[in-house]
C-alpha cells in the first residue's frame, strides 16, 4: 500500500506530521481525540477503509506525539486548532473531501464544518456529543451507576486533588476506561500507545484532570443551537457503552439537516476497535451513498 509521510509547517512556524495511505479520488482527513492524543489508535482505519477505495490522511495535531510539542498553554484553544486544520487541509491540497473527527476530534470537525463548509463533501462526527455540558451530564450518570463504595473512593481522591495517584488511576481504569473507553481485554497495542503518548499539558488545559472532571477551557462549549447550520451530508456515530449519550447522537442527526445516526450496539468510546464491523460499515455506506448522490 503506497504511503507518504509529510511534515507541514504551520504559520506559527511549528511542524505537524501527516501521512497519506492509498490513492483514490475519495479522500478523508482524520482528526484524533484527546485533546493531545495521537493518530495511533486510528491505525485500524487503514485496513477497513483503504480497501473500500478511500484515500486516508492521518494527522497528529500540534502538541501530539509525532508533531511538535511546544511548551505553550496559550496554543491549546478550539479556535487555533480549527484554523490549524484548515492550514493542514490547504497544505495537503484537499478539496471536496470527507472530514472525520472522533471524540475531541469530533468537536473539532463540527467546528470546522461550521466555519469552512464549502470545502467539505461530507462530515463524520464520531463518539462526540454537541456540547461539553451534555457530556458532563451523561458521564455523571455513568458514575452514579457505580457501586457506592467506588463512588466514595473517587470522591475522596478528588476532594484531595489526588488525581495522579496510583489508587485513583486504578479506579478510573477499572470502572470507567475498561467499561466505556475500550471494552477489549487486553487493549490493542495502538490504543495503549495512544494513551502512553497523550500530551498532558494539552489535555489538562482544554479538558481537565480526567474524563470525569472537566475544568479546562472548553468546558462551556455548546453547539446544540448551531447544528441546523451544518450544510454538508453528515454521519454521527455513537455506541451503546460510550461515554457519550446515544440519545444525544440520535438528536444531533435530527437537528443537522442532512444527517443520519449510527449507534454501534457492542461498542464504547473507541467503537472502531470494540465494534469494528458496525463502525466501519456505517462509514463505508455513508461514503458510498454520498458518492452516488443518494444521501
Amino acid at each position: 500500500m503506497e504511503a507518504q509521510t509529510r511534515i507541514i509547517t504551520l504559520s506559527t512556524g511549528h511542524h505537524v506530521w501527516t501521512r497519506r495511505v492509498g490513492t483514490s479520488p475519495i479522500r478523508m482527513l482524520l482528526l484524533h481525540g484527546g485533546p493531545g492524543a495521537s493518530h495511533e489508535y486510528f491505525e485500524i482505519f487503514e485496513p477497513y477503509l483503504t480497501k473500500a477505495g478511500i484515500e486516508l490522511y492521518f494527522y497528529d495535531q500540534l502538541g501530539s506525539y509525532f508533531s511538535d510539542q511546544p511548551d505553550d498553554p496559550s496554543l491549546w484553544t478550539i479556535d487555533r486548532f480549527r484554523e490549524e486544520v484548515d492550514e493542514v487541509r490547504r497544505a495537503l491540497g484537499l478539496e471536496d473531501f470527507y472530514l472525520l473527527g472522533q471524540s475531541w476530534g469530533g468537536m473539532l470537525a463540527l467546528e470546522y464544518a461550521l466555519a469552512h463548509p464549502t470545502v467539505l463533501k461530507g462530515l463524520i462526527i464520531s463518539n462526540m456529543t454537541a456540547s461539553i455540558p451534555s457530556y458532563m451530564r451523561y458521564i455523571q450518570l455513568l458514575r452514579q451507576q457505580l457501586p457506592k463504595e467506588i463512588q466514595e473512593q473517587l470522591r475522596a481522591h478528588e476532594e484531595r486533588g489526588d488525581y495522579e495517584s496510583a489508587g485513583y488511576q486504578e479506579l478510573l481504569i477499572e470502572h470507567l476506561y475498561k467499561r466505556h473507553l475500550c471494552r477489549l481485554d487486553p487493549w490493542p497495542d495502538a490504543v495503549v500507545r495512544t494513551f502512553a503518548h497523550i500530551n498532558q499539558q494539552v489535555y489538562n488545559t482544554m479538558q481537565g484532570p480526567n474524563e470525569f472532571v472537566v475544568t479546562g477551557n472548553f468546558k462551556d462549549w455548546d453547539r446544540w443551537p448551531h447544528l441546523g447550520q451544518v450544510s454538508v451530508p453528515t454521519l454521527v456515530i455513537g455506541a451503546r457503552y460510550d461515554t457519550m449519550d446515544p440519545a444525544d447522537i440520535q438528536e444531533m442527526a435530527r437537528r443537522i439537516p442532512r444527517a443520519r445516526a449510527t449507534i454501534c450496539p457492542n461498542g464504547s468510546h473507541m467503537s472502531m476497535w470494540d465494534d469494528s464491523d458496525a463502525y466501519f460499515s456505517a462509514i463505508v455506506s455513508f461514503v458510498r451513498d454520498v458518492e452516488a448522490g443518494q444521501f
